[in-house]
């Protein structure tokens, strides 16, 4: 069986309002191109908001203007939207982030509209890099997340992860022995770690699992002065990169075979022939 998707590449603003009619724009231009799902990058509705605690108030329950608008569009479109991050004030389980902090949450919305998962990045991006910014410490705004999830969806059985989570590859091996036969990695690099490390990131995680790894991205220099690497990618279970963006704000398309697939995990077992 071979499904089609969307990826959607965004340059997002620090406001929430501003990004509202771009992304229902290339959420609809993406859905007239027979797509059986969209792919939205972390941040998508704002990027490096310098209180995300006043966005994740808001988003605390699914009639947040983010949460709302990804239902409506699922509804309306008939596609599964994958939503890339927005902050949320309360964990799944309805109890509330203490200290001002958020959740950064990746919701799965289906064709109804009925958000059908939700996953809470867990690795935070607390590093140093040598760019405009500098250093970066998202656990000051941002509470991580325990739980590792997994959604049935018409194309298989897709992991999810968001961005910085792509360097800890016990992840990705505890999302393929769920059953993953896709992961979506909505990202955000940054353009010196993004130039250095993405593409061999992504490549690494679709062939160590045998699945089909799906990053959409933050791309180009956006209006708080962050600079994103874009190139948003899909990569198969073979390692090939099947597309690619650039820095641009884009909507891109893949095919995915899962037959090609259960070939490639027939052929190679590396699943049952794990040792350790």
């Amino acid at each position: 069986m071979k499904y089609r998707i969307a990826i959607i590449q965004m340059r997002s603003s620090m406001e929430v309002s501003k990004n509202l009619p771009v992304i229902e724009g290339l959420v609809r231009e993406a859905a007239k191109n027979d797509v059986a799902a969209i792919f939205l990058p972390e941040n998508f509705g704002a990027l490096a908001n310098p209180v995300p605690h006043s966005i994740g108030q808001l988003e605390s329950t699914p009639f947040g203007p983010l949460r709302q608008l990804m239902s409506t569009l699922a509804a309306e479109t008939g596609c599964f939207i994958f939503a890339g991050t927005i902050p949320c004030r309360v964990r799944p389980d309805g109890s509330e982030v203490s200290g001002g902090r958020v959740r950064a949450a990746s919701f799965v919305y289906d064709g109804n509209g009925i958000a059908v998962a939700r996953y809470d990045k867990i690795h935070m991006f607390d590093v140093d890099v040598e760019d405009g910014h500098q250093h970066y410490l998202e656990s000051a705004t941002f509470e991580p997340g325990e739980d590792i999830v997994c959604v049935e969806t018409p194309l298989g059985k897709v992991g999810l992860s968001v961005c910085y989570d792509i360097r800890f590859p016990e992840l990705y091996r505890e999302l393929f022995a769920s059953g993953a036969e896709l992961i979506a990695i909505p990202s955000a690099f940054t353009r010196v770690t993004g130039e250095a490390h993405f593409e061999v990131l992504m490549r690494s995680r679709a062939i160590e699992n045998f699945v089909f790894t799906i990053a959409a991205c933050q791309g180009g220099t956006h209006d708080s002065g962050r600079e994103t690497y874009g190139h948003s990618m899909v990569v198969s279970p073979w390692g090939e990169v099947l597309c690619r963006g650039n820095d641009e704000q884009e909507v891109l398309y893949a095919e995915l075979d899962l037959a090609e697939l259960e070939k490639i995990r027939r052929d190679m077992p590396v699943g049952k022939q794990r040792r350790l």
